[in-house]
């Protein structure tokens, strides 16, 4: 079987880099320890070789597709890995022990999955969504909700999902038409279209359960009219019945990529039977729903490099097996082709594509450590970590969606001709990966989420926060000899981007946000070179400590060897492009957010 992932390095990460086990001074997590964490990690990698990569290529050939009757026909071993996963605890397994989970910190819940999606990314949709949706529920929903829904959706027996984007509407929510009429209580009489929804209705499940965004009746306009219902494709009854709750599945959307996740258009209410129950209190569905997209954005990031990580190990296998060409210094041309790996422009492309899946990884997870603390720790920490994981999500999402197609696509050059064709899988990779910088908002939504909300929120206070962090990240390399430069590179990136806010700043404090939101774009890709800096420097770091023990194994000496080296190829081929953002960022010329659409033409 073809590997795809790299499970060292994730006990690296787990284990050394970002320790899990900080966690479990909590008592959220004090159930737990290394062995524990490890056992079901190694679960988990067994579960994905056994019933997921076995048909990642065969879900891609047999796509879900409508059939034309309200029913979307997935891949037939679909409905047993929802249950495998299910049983083993993979879709509620981070929740709470009192709402039937197991209580496991995202770090450790996060890296089983990022195995699942690096196996089979379209098969880890269906899981990520339903465990979203409940968590939703055990949020802010009542007992009776919690009760009636959540052990269904844990079981595997029911899929959650989420349900937001609207055909006029798009990406701007304030925009949504699906109505809700007050019935009695938190009952509501529902009516609307909703497009682009991941796992809504399948044969894989036997109902479906849509948390959906809508607009009560007399709502304010805007976002902050906006409420959170609980939307059964089938209403339970008190006697246990199921009812259909007119919510018809109007077709699918095929696509370039993912093709075994089913993605749908549905309409409530077409004949005026869709009951919704209100989650929470009326118009605050959208803070509610940002509970489960902020999440989802950690997952789609980590997924875009896992992903990413799945292309590299394809293509780094071919490469070392694929004979063709000599060294530039051999001219015997009777002697035998090396591998191709002893190129070096493939390799600048092998450890380009190590460089972003192994750093984006490393961000995620530690992305998901921030969440646990946000949720275990108390006071100051806790204060800490949100603020952080506020600034980074947006760079999470990003970075590895948009540098994971860059690196999906340099798989594919690795292999030549072969890249192309479907024999080899990294153009599917290729093409499953791209969806990920649309998913949950695109580049440019999140690049404004950067500029405008998080690098100014309460008064820059989360910018600093993330500053200083890599600071001490920074001081930790200057005592290493060999890292001491790449320390002094992230430390003058760090003076750029003040620089440059300084600069953009001008432009919001004379009320010229079109302007000054208008490259948020070159601005996120900038800030996330130092961040993924960040991520190798602290890699590299925790590599240098190790190897300063004498007894070390081979491999393992390789290891952290490789991660050093990985380090310094970053600093010293992907670094210097946030120069060259930030060249566009303070250029004087305003050349985008311009009137004269002629110029187009």
């Amino acid at each position: 079987m073809m590997r795809y992932t790299n499970l060292d390095l994730l006990k690296f990460l787990l284990f050394e880099v970002h320790p899990v086990n900080e966690l479990f001074q909590y008592e959220r997590f004090a159930h737990l320890n290394d062995e524990q964490v490890w056992m079901m990690i190694e679960s988990a990698k067994q579960l994905a070789d056994q019933t997921m990569a076995p048909h990642f290529k065969s879900m891609d050939e047999q796509p879900a597709h409508y059939d034309g009757h309200g029913n979307v026909r997935t891949h037939p071993a679909l409905k047993q890995i929802i249950q495998s996963a299910a049983e083993q605890g993979w879709i509620g397994g981070s929740a709470l022990f009192e709402h039937g989970g197991m209580q496991l910190p995202e770090m450790v819940f996060g890296t089983a999955h990022h195995i699942f999606q690096a196996a089979n990314n379209g098969v880890e949709g269906y899981l990520g969504l339903s465990a979203g949706a409940a968590g939703l529920i055990t949020s802010f929903g009542t007992i009776d909700q919690l009760e009636q829904y959540v052990p269904k959706i844990y079981s595997g027996e029911w899929q959650g999902t989420m349900a937001l984007t609207e055909p006029q509407a798009g990406s701007s929510l304030t925009d949504i038409t699906t109505s809700a009429k007050l019935i009695s209580d938190n009952t509501y009489a529902i009516r609307g279209q909703k497009i682009f929804i991941s796992g809504g209705q399948h044969e894989a499940c036997s109902n479906f359960v849509h948390l959906t965004l809508a607009r009560i009746e007399g709502a304010p306009a805007g976002v902050k009219g906006i409420s959170l219902f609980i939307i059964p494709k089938f209403r339970p009854e008190k006697d246990g019945s199921l009812t259909y709750n007119d919510v018809y599945c109007a077709g699918d959307f095929q696509k370039m990529g993912q093709r075994g996740y089913a993605t749908t258009h549905l309409s409530f209410g077409d004949n005026n039977n869709c009951i919704g129950y209100l989650v929470g209190e009326p118009h605050k569905g959208l803070n509610y729903m940002f509970q489960m997209m902020n999440g989802a954005r950690i997952s789609v990031g980590l997924c875009a490099a896992s992903v990413a990580m799945a292309a590299y190990q394809a293509s780094l296998q071919y490469c070392k097996e694929r004979p063709q060409g000599r060294m530039p210094s051999e001219k015997d041309p009777s002697k035998p082709p090396v591998t191709i790996i002893h190129h070096a422009d493939i390799q600048r492309m092998l450890f380009t594509q190590k460089a972003i899946a192994e750093g984006a990884i490393a961000l995620g997870i530690a992305c998901n450590k921030l969440y646990d603390l946000s949720h275990a720790a108390s006071d100051s920490v806790k204060e800490k970590s949100l603020l952080l994981l506020e600034i980074l999500t947006p760079i999470v999402k990003t970075y590895p969606s948009e540098h994971g197609s860059r690196s999906a696509a340099l798989a594919i050059q690795t292999l030549g001709g072969y890249g192309f064709t479907t024999d080899f899988p990294v153009q599917q990779h290729y093409r499953d990966l791209k969806i990920m910088s649309l998913y949950e908002g695109t580049t440019g939504i999140q690049s404004i989420d950067l500029l405008g909300r998080k690098v100014v929120m309460e008064k820059g206070k989360a910018l600093q926060l993330l500053l200083d962090e890599i600071q001490l990240t920074i001081e930790a390399a200057k005592q290493f000899d060999g890292l001491a430069g790449h320390a002094e590179v992230l430390s003058q990136e760090l003076s750029r981007i003040t620089w440059v806010l300084k600069h953009l700043q001008k432009f919001a404090a004379n009320g010229q946000l079109e302007r000054y939101l208008s490259d948020a774009s070159v601005f996120l890709e900038m800030m996330s070179y130092s961040v993924i800096g960040w991520q190798w420097l602290k890699m590299a770091v925790t590599a240098s400590l190790k190897l300063q023990s004498a007894h070390l194994p081979d491999n393992q000496k390789a290891f952290y060897e490789g991660k050093i080296h990985t380090a310094a190829f970053y600093f010293t081929y992907e670094m210097p492009h946030a120069a060259a953002c930030a060249s566009t960022l303070l250029a004087e010329e305003t050349l985008t957010s311009i009137s004269n659409f002629d110029l187009f033409n």
